[in-house]
């Protein structure tokens, strides 16, 4: 089919960021800027102002010294970025300071870690689409391969490891490659394209939209917003290729785009970005299948505010969702062991269109990229409550459309 959809994609938020015409504070070339370990200590101009120190709680919790954050972007759309931006943010304060830019990968706007944590992965979102492999250790890209379709939107890491799987928006397929001992990728092994069931109201083909693993390793799942509909595959680790077990259907015109999944395993929450709803899913481990359960509120009243995504502390308590017609963060307390939501408040994104969000790996930090304003918003994570509270000015980031913490 066509790749209409990446048009569409770039209708919604990606072109509107060009006019914030921010770039990266003291931004360099990948071969003049420091690694993350050496900035210990440093600031620039653009580094985003703290707030009071957190609860005792949150800073018992949160390790010291300087940890990397990655930053995604469009780097083919005016006032977008030139690659994947570098950054290191405090864990206890939430100050981020940027530190450079790895060039050379075009339009990464969604990034994913290997497990080993030595690679990092990128989607060029482009009409022919490739994902990228950078080694970490000194930023050097490994090279690209071709995803078969256009505009991939998402990637993710097997646990394994051995394996990238990718998400082709404008085409709407799923792509899978295999990883070697360096974390190099080799020529793709498998591409599926959605081909039913037809596209739901207001779409005109599939939009595969993410692909990722289930907590139990047995199975990975798409989330195709043209189809309204989540699909199941066995990957097969010798092989690399797919076998589906299973389809979830989702609401006409929801149109489904983020899934995640409670540390529990047996419950996920889906965001729906057309019909401006949430809703909760149960997994079965055994079989692939996915039963997604009756519609939310995300917390903005009438009409479409695009929820983008939706992530689960650690300890499976709290969850929040990224509405970004809205400017808010939906909260959620996570009860019934993962089987129920329960809307608490939204919280203003101190930014515009906030793409996507992230949680720190200790929860205790919240991360929003918001593409329209070309900024990065940083929360504190009360431990008891969920509450969110604003860790001083948002970190300026041309087009910010991914924030990646580690």
């Amino acid at each position: 089919m066509g790749s209409g959809g990446l048009s569409r994609r770039r209708f919604v938020g990606t072109l509107a960021g060009s006019a914030a015409g921010v770039t990266l504070p003291a931004a360099m070339a990948c071969d003049d800027a420091p690694a993350p370990a050496d900035t210990a200590g440093t600031t620039s101009p653009g580094a985003a102002t703290s707030e009071p120190r957190p609860s005792a709680p949150s800073e018992s919790r949160a390790p010291s010294g300087p940890r990397p954050l990655y930053l995604g972007t469009y780097t083919s759309v005016e006032g977008g970025g030139t690659g994947i931006g570098l950054a290191t943010y405090d864990p206890r304060t939430g100050r981020v300071t940027g530190t450079g830019t790895i060039t050379g990968v075009g339009d990464p706007s969604y990034l994913a870690l290997h497990p080993n944590g030595r690679t990092l992965y990128a989607v060029d979102e482009r009409e022919d689409g490739a994902v990228t492999a950078v080694r970490l250790a000194d930023r050097s890209i490994l090279g690209s391969r071709s995803t078969g379709g256009a505009a991939p939107c998402h990637l993710s890491v097997h646990p394994s490891g051995r394996w990238l799987l990718s998400a082709n928006y404008g085409t709407g397929s799923v792509a899978v490659h295999p990883i070697d001992a360096s974390g190099a990728l080799g020529e793709r092994t498998e591409l599926v394209t959605h081909s039913g069931p037809p596209p739901g109201p207001g779409q005109e083909g599939p939009h595969a939209h993410q692909f990722i693993t289930s907590p139990d390793g047995g199975h990975v799942l798409a989330v195709d917003l043209g189809t309204d509909t989540v699909y199941s595959y066995r990957l097969d680790q010798k092989a690399g290729s797919l076998t589906e077990v299973a389809r979830a259907r989702a609401e006409p015109g929801a149109g489904p785009r983020h899934l995640t999944f409670h540390p529990g395993g047996r419950y996920a929450y889906l965001a729906n970005e057309a019909d401006n709803t949430v809703a909760v899913c149960a997994y079965d481990p055994g079989t692939g299948r996915l039963a997604i359960g009756e519609e939310q509120s995300t917390g903005t009243g009438t009409g479409t505010s695009y929820p983008a995504q939706i992530v689960v502390t650690p300890n499976g308590r709290y969850a929040y969702l990224a509405n970004r017609g809205h400017n808010s963060l939906a909260r959620y307390a996570v009860e019934a062991d993962g089987a129920r939501l329960r809307l608490l408040d939204t919280v203003p994104v101190a930014g515009d269109f906030p793409r996507q969000i992230a949680l720190s790996p200790e929860g205790t930090l919240l991360f929003a990229a918001n593409q329209r304003s070309g900024t990065v918003s940083v929360f504190h994570v009360d431990g008891d409550n969920g509450g969110l509270r604003l860790a001083g000015e948002p970190f300026a980031s041309p087009v910010a459309v991914c924030a990646l913490p580690l």
